[in-house]
């Protein structure tokens, strides 16, 4: 019998996933569409990742779907294919390749929830026909020599902190839902200029171009494909990569390297230092930027409270 869930304790799915010496392929796709019977196609959709041995994280509603999988290497193209013409709503979708193929997911999560990117906004605003204009890597880098263009980066606070593009403004909050709340007031002085917003994959952008635009603002673009299509476009036709630093992602590999500048400190000494980890008191899992010096010196914890916290 399969089932439609993990069963196993979290540690063993981990241990299995190191130990199995696949080498895959770390993947991320998303798409506003109308899926009538969500948990019927997220049982349907389990199987097949099932099937075909594909860690991950998948939300699930009646406006789409967003994932982000790891995918054995030697079945990729065969996984994808059979995924995109299994399923209706998944023709067509815009497959973006991690920038990295380090260790992503351990373990396949797969969810149905109220919406797949939550917005907290009090109307149902959300036209997918009516979102910012895509640009092309190159578009962005053309778009930037010009001052009447102001860049906005839709990402958490704490992810700009190690990596953005040099001009991007960033509405220093750490949700989503508080940026789209404050980003009308926040770029009522750019109002009659050309935004473009960016955000990791490009989800985000789809909902913050459509806010705005229903706010008034007229010029509105947004990077196609977010940083990591950028960053991979911008290589394959050698343009100048105007992201710099380290793009933030949200699974085990924590973040991919796109630059070697630095642009953050450690959190406790203040040195500089990109590397983002958990508190390894499971108590706080507080997630901050730790150097290497302080990793030692704090035994993997955020302070020294955390630290003789355990020893208890």
């Amino acid at each position: 019998m399969l089932y439609l869930y993990n069963k196993h304790p979290r540690i063993k799915l981990r241990n299995a996933a190191i130990f199995d010496n696949i080498n895959r392929v770390t993947v991320s796709f998303y798409k506003y569409i109308f899926i009538h019977e969500p948990i019927k196609f997220r049982n349907s959709l389990y199987r097949m990742f099932f099937k075909f041995n594909i860690f991950g994280r998948v939300y699930i509603a009646n406006e789409g779907i967003n994932a982000q999988i790891s995918i054995p290497k030697k079945i990729y193209h065969k996984a994808i294919n059979i995924i995109t013409t299994s399923f209706a709503v998944l023709k067509d979708i815009n497959v973006n390749l991690a920038l990295d193929n380090r260790e992503s997911f351990w373990v396949l999560r797969m969810k149905v929830r109220k919406k797949i990117l939550f917005d907290n906004l009090p109307i149902d605003f959300f036209d997918p026909n009516n979102v910012g204009t895509y640009l092309s890597a190159k578009d962005v880098n053309n778009m930037l020599e010009n001052k009447n263009s102001v860049l906005v980066d839709m990402r958490n606070h704490y992810e700009y902190k190690i990596g953005h593009f040099d001009s991007a403004i960033n509405v220093p909050v750490n949700t989503f839902r508080e940026q789209l709340f404050h980003i009308v007031d926040f770029l009522k002085h750019y109002k009659n200029r050309d935004i473009i917003m960016y955000c990791t994959g490009g989800i985000r952008c789809e909902k913050a171009t459509a806010w705005i635009k229903y706010n008034g603002f007229k010029n509105v673009y947004q990077i196609k494909g977010g940083i990591i299509k950028y960053v991979r476009d911008a290589r394959i036709e050698n343009l100048l990569v105007k992201f710099r630093g380290k793009n933030f992602v949200f699974d085990e590999r924590m973040s991919e390297v796109v630059s070697k500048d630095v642009l953050s400190k450690c959190d406790q000494c203040e040195n500089l230092c990109d590397t983002y980890v958990n508190c390894f008191n499971s108590r706080c899992h507080n997630l901050f930027i730790q150097c290497n010096f302080c990793r030692k010196k704090f035994h993997n914890c955020c302070s020294e409270h955390c630290f003789k916290t355990l020893l208890k």
